[in-house]
């Protein structure tokens, strides 16, 4: 049955692809349309990963098992603080093995480079816990347990070029923070993101100095290590009965997640890049359409002829579906290729994690397929009501 199938589809005529290449200049400017389509949703989508994934960078660094943050918080970088009590409280429950304290804020200072303000996240922790699975952090805690010192992001966002240079040759960088003098003792590599253009390593003491109206009793979030073989979600159940409620508990992947959801459902962004993808789908609908709707008007006649010989409307379709199909795939192969280049260009000027991956050309190519054959299907209505008789 199989091989009657593929001798059938061999002997017959790919009268589709003879009809799109009959009209060269048509078939061109055909694929340029789908091609422009594609490269609009791919850099849709591209954009919306990068969103997710530079947002949730620092959350997904973080070594805790579980995450104990406010009830007020929206995202990492909205984070109401709770009492440092509820720390001490977790580690009555079995299973949790440390529970450390992480504070996070954002304050302005002069780029050591340009001398101009700039807009940084600190992220301030006990150098005697470590916080993130970050081995260049993990490996320079002595230096930030100095009065002022920090490390710096090397992957932030802005003119830092020079100063990470100075830095890697050894040189002593400083820059000014509310008539503060901080000292960069180091580098390490995270990453910029849609909330932050670069992020600080602090020690605890450093971060208080920095924002003298916080209180050491208040934190951002908690960071808690369970011993091994323990199970995260029982742990957070049992966590959540014990504290109080003023206090959330999240597993590190829920935590995750409830980054993700923030700029996905509360934040505007998530929804412009989404909005974007179905804007370019819809060009590309029309696009086709065009395309489609033209030829089968230019060869209605054939169409009712091949009617009038006993064809049934199922073939005549079959022939638009084929043009459809393969306008999707020759369009696809530019419509993939150019965005890999835009991909560079942008994660080079936005400091963002920019890329192209398999799963985002699979799916670009489905929905390229489909808007092809959605294309098709609605040029094929005038072809189904197509009467021989009428046409001659």
């Amino acid at each position: 049955m199989k091989m009657k199938l593929i001798q059938q589809l061999q002997r017959r005529t790919p009268l589709g692809w003879l009809q799109l290449r009959h009209e060269k200049g048509r078939l061109l400017v055909a694929l340029a349309g789908i091609a422009f389509a594609d490269v609009l949703m791919f850099m849709q989508l591209g954009f919306q990963n990068a969103l997710y994934d530079s947002n949730t960078r620092v959350d997904r660094a973080m070594l805790a098992d579980i995450v104990l943050l406010s009830p007020k918080a929206l995202n990492l970088q909205n984070l109401s603080t709770f009492s440092r009590r509820r720390l001490l409280q977790s580690m009555d429950v079995p299973g949790v093995q440390s529970a450390g304290a992480l504070y996070i804020n954002s304050l302005t200072w002069k780029n050591p480079q340009t001398r101009l303000n700039a807009t940084v996240q600190v992220l301030g922790f006990d150098p005697d816990r470590p916080a993130f699975d970050l081995p260049e952090v993990n490996q320079q805690l002595d230096k930030i347990k100095l009065p002022d010192v920090v490390l710096f992001d090397r992957g932030a966002r802005g003119e830092y070029a020079e100063a990470i240079a100075q830095i890697d040759q050894g040189k002593t960088v400083t820059t000014e923070v509310e008539r503060r003098t901080l000292t960069i003792g180091g580098l390490f590599t995270l990453g910029a993101s849609f909330g932050a253009d670069a992020s600080l390593m602090a020690s605890d003491q450093t971060f208080l100095r920095l924002f003298p109206r916080r209180d050491a009793a208040s934190v951002s979030l908690g960071l808690i290590r369970l011993k091994p073989g323990s199970d995260p979600q029982q742990v957070a159940l049992a966590l959540k009965s014990h504290l109080p409620e003023d206090v959330r508990v999240l597993t590190a992947q829920e935590f995750v997640q409830f980054e993700e959801n923030y700029w996905k459902t509360a934040s505007p962004v998530g929804f412009i890049f989404g909005l974007g993808t179905a804007m370019a789908f819809v060009v590309g609908v029309v696009v086709a359409y065009q395309v489609l709707s033209t030829d089968v008007n230019s060869h209605l006649k054939e169409y009712a002829t091949f009617k009038a010989m006993g064809y049934h409307n199922a073939y005549l379709l079959s022939i638009v579906f084929e043009e459809a199909i393969i306008l999707a795939v020759l369009g696809f192969i530019p419509g993939v290729v150019l965005p890999i280049g835009l991909y560079a260009l942008a994660a080079k000027a936005t400091a963002l994690p920019i890329y192209m991956t398999f799963a985002r050309a699979v799916l670009v190519l489905i929905l390229t397929i489909v808007m092809c054959m959605v294309s098709g299907a609605i040029a094929t209505r005038k072809l189904q009501s197509a009467d021989p008789a009428d046409m001659f």
